[in-house]
C-alpha cells in the first residue's frame, strides 16, 4: 500500500551520508585548523597538518596497492603515527589493526595471519618481538608492506628497521590531494581489535563507522569535552592505550571538538604529574592502576594543580577506597564501563543530584558502581543467561551484564561459532555478572570465571579486594579461587604492598575477618607484584596459574 511517507522521499546525498569519524577530522581542519591536535615531546601538530598527514599516508597505501577491505596492523604506543591510523587508514577504505606492544612474538605473528594484514606499521624499539613475529608466519614476509616508525622523541635504544621504508619516507611519496575516501556504508569496517586471549586465541573484534561516530558523539555528551574555562579548549591526556578499543574512541571525540591530546610513550607517575601541569590538562582516563600511581606518587612526582581534571577509570571495578582518594587529591572520577567488543565505555555512573552533599564514604560506595548507559547505547540489562530474563533490581541477586546497540561490535572476525555464541537472543553477552540496584544503576560482582564457588557459596572475588584495598599498607590486591578438598574452592589473596610495609599473612587475614563473612576471608595471602596488562588490568589468569602449580 503506498503511503505518503514512503513516497518520493528517497536517501540521496543531501539528506543521507554514511555515519563516520572520518567527517569530524575533515572538520577539524576546516574549522580548528590552526589549532594543536597533539603534542608528543617537543612535536606539536596541528589539526590542519594532521589533516594533510593522514590524506598523505592514504595515498602513500593505495599507490601500495593497500584498499578497501584491507587490514593494516600498527604496532607502536601512544605516539603520533598511532593516533593518526586511527583516521588515515580509513581514508583508503582500509581496517586499523591496532596490535598490543606488550604481546609476545607467537602473539603477533598470529594476529598478523588470523587479521590478514597487508601492511604493517611498527615502531621499531619493538623490533624484536616483531621481528621474530614475522618470521613465524604462515606466508613471506615480502608478502607484507612492513613501515618502520623511527621514534626521534624518545632517549631509548634504537631498534632495528625491518620494512622497506621508515613511516615518514613512505608518507612523503603520498599526494596532499588524493581523493580519500569516505565509507559506502555505515556497516563497513573501520578497526579490528583483538582482546587478550588468556585461555585461547585471541578473538579479533570487528567495529564499524557508525559505531566509531556514535561512541565519539556518546562520550562527548557523557564527559563534556570543553576547557577548564569558558571558551578554552580541552586538553586531553592520552594514558589509555590507543591500540586497546582505540583508545576508547577519544581520539575520534577530539576531533570533533578541536581538542588537543597530550600524548605519552612511557606512562607513570612522573610523566603524567608533568604533562598535567605543564599542558593543563583537563581531560584523561585511565585503568584503576593508573590511579593507585597518581595516588601513590612521591612528593618528587607529583605536582600541584588547581583546575579542574576530569578522569574516566575502566576495567577492574575500583574500589571505593581508591575513589575517595583519588577524589580527595583533586580529581573529578567518572566510573565507566565497556568492553572492547562495545568500543569502550559505554555504561557510567553518572552523579545524581540527590548525591551532593553525601559522606564521603556513602558517596564512594555510589560511585564504585558501573552505573548506566550512555545515551547512544540501546539498551543494557542483568539477565539469567539461560532464561534471558532480567534478574529482581534488589542488588543482591546476581546475573549477566548483557547490552545491545549501534555501539556493539559486528562480530568475531573470521569465527562464526563465537560472533554466534556471544549474540544469543539478540543481546551481547559480555561474560561479566553484576546484580542490578533499585535506582537501575548496575555494579559488577565478578567476571563469571572469576567467581570462587566454595562449598557450594558464590564469592565475589571483587568484594574481598574491595576490602583488601582498604588496607593501609595494600597498593593493589586480587583474589583468585584456590582449589580446596574440602571446599571445592578456597579464596586466595595477591598484595603488592606499599614500598616500605611488611604486614603478615596473619594481619591481613585478620583484617578480612573484621569486614567479612569469615567463609569469604582469604585462607592464603601471598605477597608480591602483581602481572599486569598494558592498560593496568591484573592478570588474573597468571595468578590461577600461579596457584594451581603450587
Amino acid at each position: 500500500m503506498t503511503n505518503a511517507y514512503t513516497t518520493n522521499l528517497d536517501r540521496n546525498p543531501a539528506n543521507y551520508a554514511p555515519l563516520t569519524p572520518l567527517t569530524f577530522l575533515k572538520r577539524a581542519q576546516e574549522v580548528f585548523g590552526h589549532r594543536p591536535a597533539y603534542v608528543y615531546g617537543t612535536l606539536s601538530r596541528s589539526w590542519g597538518e594532521v589533516y594533510e598527514r593522514c590524506i598523505k599516508f592514504a595515498s602513500a597505501l593505495n599507490k601500495a596497492g593497500v584498499g578497501k577491505n584491507d587490514t593494516v596492523a600498527i604496532l607502536a604506543p601512544n605516539i603520533p603515527e598511532m593516533f593518526e591510523a586511527q583516521f588515515a587508514i580509513a581514508m583508503v577504505g582500509a581496517v586499523v589493526n591496532p596490535i598490543n606492544i606488550r604481546l609476545d612474538a607467537n602473539t603477533i605473528a598470529y594476529i598478523l595471519d588470523h587479521g590478514e594484514a597487508r601492511a604493517l606499521v611498527t615502531d621499531t624499539r619493538f623490533s624484536e618481538s616483531v621481528g621474530a613475529a614475522l618470521g613465524q608466519l604462515n606466508r613471506s614476509p615480502e608478502e607484507l608492506l612492513v613501515i618502520d616508525i623511527i621514534d626521534q622523541q624518545t632517549d631509548e635504544p634504537d631498534g632495528t628497521c625491518l620494512g622497506s621504508s621508515d613511516y615518514e619516507a613512505f608518507l612523503a611519496a603520498g599526494d596532499n590531494q588524493f581523493s580519500w575516501l569516505m565509507p559506502e556504508d555505515e556497516w563497513d569496517a573501520i578497526s579490528l581489535n583483538y582482546t587478550s586471549g588468556t585461555t585461547s586465541d585471541p578473538k579479533g573484534v570487528v567495529v564499524h563507522h557508525r559505531g566509531a561516530h556514535l561512541i565519539a558523539l556518546g562520550t562527548i555528551a557523557a564527559w563534556p569535552l570543553t576547557g577548564s574555562q569558558p571558551g578554552q579548549f580541552p586538553v586531553h591526556m592520552y594514558v589509555v592505550p590507543l591500540f586497546h578499543c582505540n583508545g576508547w574512541g577519544h581520539a575520534w571525540a577530539l576531533a570533533a571538538v578541536g581538542g588537543k591530546s597530550v600524548l605519552i610513550r612511557n606512562i607513570n607517575a612522573r610523566n603524567l604529574y608533568s604533562a598535567i601541569a605543564e599542558h593543563r590538562v583537563t581531560h584523561f582516563g585511565g585503568a584503576p592502576i593508573v590511579l593507585s600511581m597518581l595516588i601513590n606518587a612521591t612528593d618528587d612526582e607529583r605536582k600541584d594543580f588547581d583546575w579542574p581534571i576530569k578522569v574516566y577509570t575502566a576495567a577492574a571495578p575500583p574500589p571505593p577506597s581508591v575513589l575517595h582518594a583519588f577524589k580527595s587529591a583533586g580529581f573529578d572520577l567518572t566510573h565507566v564501563y565497556g568492553l572492547t567488543e562495545t568500543y569502550g565505555h559505554v555504561v557510567e555512573c553518572i552523579e545524581q543530584e540527590e548525591w551532593l552533599g553525601m559522606e564521603p564514604d556513602a558517596l564512594a560506595q555510589l560511585n564504585s558502581r558501573q552505573g548506566v548507559r550512555f545515551a547512544v547505547t540501546d539498551d543494557v540489562m542483568v539477565a539469567d543467561p539461560e532464561t534471558m530474563q532480567p534478574v529482581p533490581a534488589d542488588g543482591q541477586t546476581l546475573g549477566e551484564i548483557m547490552i545491545r546497540g549501534n555501539t556493539v561490535m559486528k562480530g568475531y572476525y573470521r569465527n562464526k561459532a563465537a560472533t554466534e555464541d556471544c549474540f544469543a537472543g539478540g543481546w551481547f553477552h559480555t561474560g561479566d555478572l553484576a546484580v542490578m540496584h533499585d535506582d537501575t544503576y548496575l555494579q559488577i560482582k565478578d567476571r563469571s570465571k572469576d567467581i570462587i564457588i566454595s562449598g557450594g557459596e558464590n564469592i565475589s572475588s571483587v568484594e574481598i579486594e574491595g576490602v583488601l584495598y582498604k588496607h593501609p599498607d595494600v597498593i593493589a590486591a586480587a583474589v583468585v579461587a584456590q582449589p580446596d578438598e574440602r571446599w571445592g574452592e578456597i579464596p586466595c589473596a595477591f598484595i603488592e604492598l606499599r614500598e616500605g610495609a611488611n604486614p603478615s599473612q596473619e594481619s591481613i587475614v585478620e583484617f578480612c575477618r573484621d569486614h567479612l563473612a569469615r567463609f569469604k576471608v582469604p585462607k592464603t595471602v601471598l605477597f608480591q607484584e602483581l602481572p599486569k596488562t598494558s592498560t593496568g588490568k591484573i592478570q588474573k589468569f597468571v595468578l590461577r596459574d600461579q596457584v594451581r602449580e603450587n
